[in-house]
């Protein structure tokens, strides 16, 4: 049996505008079903009814930030796995590697990211992780 055919988006971002612009891309472009979380409390309580494939995770947020959110989703046995990429506005070098030595995280996509090619880099990180 080969990998999970990604079609389910787990999208956690605090602010709407760009909450708007992912789920347009990603759903229209993508042809992925897209649940957006504005927290990581809300994506803590939504992962179970939503389980995603991927979770697309901003690291800067207000109430905890992406890593502890990631850190939280890594404790519930079924999502343990569950690729994760990182969204950021602060693309440091050093962050950067920090961020991709998570386990399961495929990558990170740089604010401001260009809409119009987000479905593709995001499926080009799933097709490497799962060296496809």
């Amino acid at each position: 049996m080969g990998p999970v055919e990604l079609k389910k988006i787990l999208h956690v971002e605090d602010e709407y505008d760009i909450q708007t612009v992912v789920k347009l891309s990603l759903e229209t472009l993508g042809g992925f079903t897209v649940h957006t979380c504005s927290s990581g409390k809300e994506a803590l309580e939504d992962i179970y009814n939503f389980n995603p494939d991927l979770i697309l995770l901003d690291v800067m947020m207000p109430d905890i930030d992406g890593p502890a959110v990631l850190e939280e989703i890594r404790k519930i046995e079924q999502f343990q796995n569950t690729p994760t990429i990182f969204m950021t506005a602060k693309a440091q070098t050093n962050e950067v590697e920090t961020y991709k030595s998570y386990p399961g995280v495929l990558g990170i996509i740089v604010k401001p990211f260009n809409a119009i090619l987000l479905p593709q880099e995001i499926k080009e990180l799933w097709r490497n992780y799962h060296g496809i």
